[in-house]
């Protein structure tokens, strides 16, 4: 009997599976038909949709500037180094 250890066959995860390509399918059949016959209602919330959005990428947008009242000083705004500050070609400062 040959048991190599290196050769073991993985379980394949569900998004390579047979149920997996006929769900996506069926949910594709399934967004087809409410989109062509819910499409006056789809289209009549498309604005609200919009503006909806907005708040909610400014809420999930801005996860990554830090809480308030702590973080890194002049990480936002203030005065910028002399390193900082781009250099033209010539190596003067604009």
């Amino acid at each position: 009997m040959n048991h190599d250890p290196s050769h073991h066959d993985e379980p394949r995860g569900f998004w390579r599976s047979r149920y997996a390509i006929g769900l996506l399918v069926m949910g594709a059949v399934a967004a087809y038909f409410l989109l062509s016959e819910h499409r006056a209602h789809f289209f009549g919330a498309l604005p609200f949709l919009l503006l909806l959005a907005c708040p909610l990428m400014h809420v999930f947008m801005h996860g990554s500037h830090g809480g308030h009242g702590g973080g890194r000083h002049g990480s936002h705004g203030g005065s910028r180094s002399d390193a900082d500050t781009p250099k033209n070609k010539t190596g003067e400062q604009p």
